[in-house]
């Protein structure tokens, strides 16, 4: 595994907090302009410590997918969806998930990993209603809609999919 790019950025406004979040493949680390290098250092490795947990936190293993898509289907579909397996694939470079219904099974996007639990709940959500209708009309998008953060959710991803490729992607 290649090392990891970090940025320091040094702001002259900023006078005690210190910060940090990833911008694809680099760690940007906001800091005050008045920190010694030592204390640079010192923040930077506790900063990617920090966002290394908390990436980890996020991580579900695929039986984590199954359960999670178990709880949505009971909450939001009345049980009616049973998914025989939900897993991560790495092959998914133009969708967020897919579902074979013939097979109950479900596919999510390992592109997914690390976004907000929400986001990776509604696609779980989009690929458990393709369960049970297998088009995208109206009784389709009834159902999803049944999801709290749908809306808000198809926002995260599109916008995510611009800024990454310039042009949405499809669940």
């Amino acid at each position: 595994m290649p090392p990891e790019t970090v940025e320091v950025r040094r702001s002259t406004r900023r006078r005690r907090t210190v910060s940090a979040y990833r911008d694809g493949d680099k760690t940007i680390v906001l800091l005050p302009a008045g920190l010694s290098t030592i204390d640079e250092e010192q923040w930077v490795s506790r900063m990617l410590d920090r966002l290394a947990a908390k990436e980890q936190r996020r991580r579900f293993s695929d039986d984590d997918l199954l359960d999670r898509a178990r709880e949505l289907s009971t909450r939001y579909l009345d049980g009616r969806a049973v998914p025989r397996s939900v897993r991560w694939v790495d092959n998914q470079q133009h969708r967020w998930g897919s579902c074979t219904p013939d097979h109950a099974t479900i596919r999510l996007s390992a592109r997914l990993r690390g976004m907000p639990a929400w986001v990776v709940d509604y696609v779980i959500m989009h690929e458990l209603v393709h369960l049970l209708v297998p088009s995208h009309g109206p009784r389709f998008w009834a159902l999803v809609e049944r999801f709290p953060k749908a809306e808000r959710a198809r926002g995260f991803l599109e916008g995510f999919s611009m800024a990454a490729n310039g042009s949405p992607e499809e669940c």
